[in-house]
């Protein structure tokens, strides 16, 4: 045990030493949002001001813990009086809970690093929605790790009012800022799903605020199927992410440790991912981007391996359709569709997930139906991540 988690991250090693301080070991993820560096209009003046921000989680729990992380700040980052509570809607709580680290009420997280609370009493049940608020001392900030593509209101206030029934609003943003992760404490046969991929797993062109990513779809039917209640699903999609270069957030192999090995109770992945390095061979900016399918094939091939030395199932997930996205051609389209090939026959996986068939026209195949599309031709519309939620075959994760 203690070999496999020195070979993740610094992360996996916090969660050893949680261990060793005698906090409760038994804890799976419920909730995830994969780190990365808010740039340009994104880096927000928080000094000073409370953030209370709300998540929607999946399996239910006694206790909860919360991950915080200033994985890419360039300061270190204190965080101060910090509370978990169901959220109530708009700025509004409900049954509020402090947050302690180590029994103390402020935290300074080191750049680059990551830290869990300490467990808080506090029964939460599954897909509800919890409100994490707390407040950011004055201090320099040069850097701040965020999770861009939130689709939730969340919202800020002047000053120390993370304890509030309700916040006096001064601000609304729709991204996750030095959040990372929920745990909820383990039955027996607690699990939990990642989903690694890009926009299409992070919910692009879905509603806001409704939670209709297809991984939200899946967690979904989870809950409603007796002997799968205690199987979680943890979306670690970022939006315009790749597979074998840097872009939005880091690559998918890049951040596999993080984001997937070490996951708490993680025994599941699901891949979908890669169909933006394909995009980006219609024009390429760089040789970076002339990739090929074989390039492909060779990263998650080896990002599947990974898992499995980890014990962890691997579902590959074929490619939807994109024709007539901004960044299609016909040699992108070869592409996917030679990749799509290899996800359905290389073996490579423990069982294939077909959305192009689920997204797919029946008309014209290498279309997206025109009832699923959001209408970019790249991205689904609710209509399709419900689609894409419902086929997934539960027997997958008995």
């Amino acid at each position: 045990m203690l070999t496999k988690l020195l070979r993740l991250s610094g992360l996996a090693v916090l969660a050893l030493a949680a261990t060793a301080w005698g906090m409760e070991p038994g804890w799976v993820g419920t909730w995830g949002a994969p780190a990365m560096q808010a740039q340009g209009g994104a880096m927000r003046a928080f000094t000073g001001m409370t953030l209370r921000q709300v998540v929607h989680i999946s399996a239910g729990g006694t206790k909860v813990r919360i991950r915080f992380t200033n994985e890419f700040g360039t300061d270190s980052l204190t965080i101060a009086d910090a509370h978990v509570a169901l959220a109530a809607g708009g700025t509004a709580v409900k049954d509020d809970h402090k947050i302690t680290f180590a029994g103390q009420p402020t935290v300074r997280i080191a750049q680059g690093a990551a830290i869990f609370s300490d467990p808080v009493d506090f029964p939460v049940p599954a897909l509800s929605d919890l409100a994490i608020s707390f407040y950011v001392p004055n201090q320099v900030l040069r850097s701040e790790t965020y999770h861009a593509l939130g689709l939730q209101t969340n919202y800020a206030a002047t000053g120390d009012v993370a304890g509030a029934a309700a916040l006096n609003e001064e601000l609304k943003f729709a991204s996750w800022y030095f959040i990372s992760g929920v745990d909820v404490n383990a039955a027996a046969d607690s699990r939990a799903i990642v989903t690694l991929g890009d926009s299409i797993t992070d919910g692009a062109r879905s509603t806001p605020d409704t939670n209709r990513r297809w991984p939200d779809v899946l967690a979904e039917r989870l809950q409603k199927t007796v002997g799968l209640e205690h199987v979680s699903v943890l979306d670690e999609g970022i939006s315009g992410n790749r597979i074998l270069n840097e872009g939005a957030g880091p690559s998918a192999l890049a951040r596999l440790d993080r984001d997937v090995l070490a996951q708490d109770g993680v025994k599941y992945l699901i891949i979908l991912e890669s169909i933006n390095d394909i995009g980006h061979t219609l024009h390429p900016t760089g040789p970076e981007d002339e990739i090929t399918v074989g390039d492909l094939e060779n990263v998650v091939g080896q990002i599947a391996e990974q898992a499995h030395l980890h014990g962890i199932k691997v579902y590959g997930a074929t490619l939807t359709p994109y024709v007539g996205a901004g960044y299609a051609g016909e040699k992108g389209e070869q592409m996917r569709e030679a990749y799509n090939n290899w996800i359905r026959t290389s073996g490579v996986f423990d069982a294939v997930i077909d959305f192009e068939k689920v997204a797919g026209d029946g008309a014209t195949p290498p279309h997206f139906n025109p009832a699923l599309d959001s209408g970019d031709h790249l991205h689904p519309g609710d209509a399709g991540y419900k689609a894409m939620g419902e086929a997934i075959d539960l027997n997958l994760f008995k």
